[in-house]
Parts: C-alpha cells; structure tokens; sequence
C-alpha cells in the first residue's frame, strides 16, 4: 500500500508539472490548419523551435468563435495568439492590442497586407500570417500569341482579351477557360478581380457606368472562350488535356497541372483595369488579445512566425504561401515554385488593389454570391442588356446589404458602420 501511495503521489506530481508546463506555453487558437494533418505539422515543423513551446489548437468555427466571446465577455483567459482569416479578425477588431512595436528586423511583409491588418484603424492589430490566392496560368504554348509588347507579368485586360482572339483566330478554335461551372469560382473573379479592377469597388459601384464597362469587356473575352467553360470547375484538369490554354482560377485548383506537367505551363498576376490589379486575398493574420495571460510571450510568438524559415514551414504544411519576401526553397514541389512568385508579384504590385472577401454577411453569404452569377448568366451567357441587368441586381444586392447590416470592406469605402451602400 505504502508503495501504491508513492506512486499515486508521484503520478499527481507529474500531472500537476506537466499542467504548468502546458500553461507556460502560448496558446495559439486558430481556425486554419484544422486537417490533423496540418495540424500536426505545424506542431512538429512550424512551431517545434519557439523558446518555451507553443500549443497550437486549430478549431472549427464555431468553436473557435465562442471561446473567444467567451473570453472576450470574462475580460480575461488563456488565448494568447489567435491566427484567423481577415474577416475573422475584422468581427473582434476592438479586442486586439497594437502590434507595431514587434520589430521584425529584416523581414518584408506586404505593404498591402500590413494595411489591411489595421482593420480600418491607426493601430496594427494583426500582422499578415499567410495568404492563399487566384492568379493565371498558361501553357508555354499560348505565349507565342501574346499581343506586340506585352508582359506577361504586368497585363490590362484589353492585352488579356487581344491575346484569346489572336489564339482562337491563329488555332481554330478558342484557348482561354474560365471556371464557370456549378462548383467554379466564378463568382470570386466577379467580386475581387474585374469589378474593382474597373470600379474600385466591390458593392458600392455595383450597378455603375464603370461596371458596365467591365461586364461588357468581360463579354468580348467570352467570344474567345471554350464554351466547355460552363462545365470547369477546377482549371487544372483542361489545362492537362490542352482544351485550354489560359486560365483563372485559385491556386488549389491550379496545382495538379503543375505538379505533373511542370514544364508545360507558366503562372502569372491577374490582369489590372483602370483601377488597378484587383485580387481577392485569401489572407490570414495574427492577433493578440488584451486578455493574453503574456502578452510578451505572444509577441514572441508572432514575431517568429512572421521569420523566412516559419514561413516557408507554414507553406509546406498549409499550401498557403508566405505573406512576406521570404525565398523559397528551390526543393519546394513543383506547383508551389511555380505558383508562389505569381502570388508574391500580384500582391506587392506598385498597383496592387487587395479586395477582400465578403465580411459580416453571415448566412446571406451564398445568397451575395448567387447575385454575381446570376448578373454573369444573365448579361455574359443570356446576352440580356447590362444596364438593366446591374440595375435589377442591384436592387437584390442592396436588400442584402440591409438585412445583413454588413458595413463596407475594401476596396469599398468605409461606411462609418452603416450597411453599405449600392449606389
């Protein structure tokens, strides 16, 4: 009995070290990497090295989002670092301490991304973690036809619409895909590439002259299109077959084509409007709370994540790629080096014009998607007049954006809270 004594206080003493060991380590609560997977590799790669351990804990949504409430209405807890998506972090903004003193040496964040991480405030409060992304491909073969003196890595859109003529025209039949099928992305190249590149705008400017002016430049690039358009999905399988030698589409979608073909294909920005070079960041940041039991130790930990080598880590166990200038390795599979320098030249473009997802609209967010494809299936696919059409959808849009009281997001205007407008 003495010894079964011995041992019960010996487990106890264990239990309670091994307690506060946990509790000395920072707890990063995030809701990406949630796969057990990634998880795991952000535990074993990512985070093996930061001095006094970190917990990470990927959660799902909803999970993720009561704990914070919950500490948020305690006014105290135990989250030190939180990694979240932007939209995530924009719901909590008045609850993350400035982040502008953490000195990142010689590190490079995205100007843009820093931007957007002071969430419409004078203070930084997230920096930029990671990001995922839609860019363009296109088969080596396609570059024989681009348009006298353009770059490939600095395209307009008139460039992007004179060069699917010139391959339509020169092979007999058309070359450029776009992901227009049930379960494509379409909608997100409406909302954070063509719009804004011509209205600067996401939703104000819906139903504008400049809008028009994009809806029709979008349908002149339609003459030029596989009609099999319809049925894309995911890109990377007509760019495999050659039924397609341009395209847009996200980099997830993308990579299997350079992964098997890495010979075969080049990527590059979206093209820029008069506006600028839209795109729609996938971006996630880090947040520290004013609750963090050490707020010290969690500037810690951002700082370390934000280094080349937690970074390059990050995109091998996550595939989203570094929001920083951190080189990549050259041992990196094929989709990820082809795929990161388009990511990287789109994003710290001089004309670079982030437009972000939707935030705020809760459980209206398919019903704001549906009225991008319905104005593309009506004015691009049913040959209706644009005009009327923006001015019908723009009446849907609007009533969105009241039910949902969603202020604006860039590159929309700030809205001092209000819903936003559609002009």
């Amino acid at each position: 009995m003495r010894r079964n004594l011995v041992a019960l206080a010996g487990a106890a003493l264990a239990l309670v070290m091994a307690t506060n060991a946990v509790e000395a380590q920072v707890l990063f609560w995030a809701n990406q990497a949630v796969p057990v997977e990634e998880a795991q590799k952000m535990r074993d790669n990512v985070l093996k090295n930061f001095p006094g351990g970190a917990d990470f804990q990927p959660q799902d949504p909803g999970p993720f989002i009561t704990r914070i409430q919950a500490e948020e209405q305690a006014g105290s807890g135990t989250i030190g670092v939180v990694g979240a998506l932007h939209g995530d972090l924009a719901s909590f903004t008045k609850d993350w301490i400035d982040l502008s003193d953490i000195d990142l040496g010689a590190v490079k964040p995205s100007p843009a991304f820093m931007q957007l991480g002071k969430l419409g405030t004078s203070e930084q409060k997230y920096l930029p973690w990671m990001q995922a992304n839609y860019v363009m491909v296109a088969n080596k073969q396609a570059l024989q036809y681009l348009p006298q003196g353009a770059d490939i890595n600095d395209l307009t859109y008139d460039q992007l619409i004179d060069w699917a003529k010139a391959m339509a025209e020169k092979t007999g039949s058309p070359k450029f895909g776009f992901p227009a099928g049930p379960k494509g992305l379409k909608h997100r190249f409406f909302q954070g590439f063509l719009l804004p590149a011509y209205t600067g705008s996401e939703v104000s400017k819906f139903r504008s002259a400049d809008a028009a002016t994009a809806w029709g430049k979008f349908k002149e690039l339609w003459q030029y299109t596989n009609p099999a358009s319809t049925n894309y999905d995911f890109m990377q399988e007509p760019l495999l077959t050659g039924d397609v030698w341009v395209a847009f589409d996200h980099i997830a979608r993308l990579g299997t084509a350079f992964n098997q073909k890495p010979d075969d294909f080049v990527a590059f920005p979206a093209p820029k409007g008069p506006k600028g070079r839209a795109f729609m960041p996938v971006l996630a940041g880090l947040a520290i709370p004013k609750w963090a039991p050490d707020v010290a130790k969690a500037k810690e930990l951002v700082k370390y994540m934000m280094q080349p080598e937690q970074q390059v880590a990050t995109l091998l166990a996550t595939t989203f790629f570094p929001v920083t200038d951190a080189a990549l390795p050259a041992d990196l599979p094929a989709a990820a080096r082809a795929l990161g320098p388009a990511v990287t030249a789109q994003t710290s473009s001089p004309d670079a014009l982030p437009a972000l997802l939707p935030v705020g609209l809760g459980d209206k967010g398919g019903q704001f998607n549906q009225v991008y494809i319905d104005t593309f299936e009506r004015i691009v696919l049913n040959n209706e007049d644009i005009k009327t059409v923006l001015d019908s959808e723009a009446d849907t849009l609007r009533q969105i954006m009241i039910d949902t009281k969603a202020p604006c997001w860039l590159p929309d205007a700030d809205s001092n809270g209000q819903p936003c407008p559609v002009e």
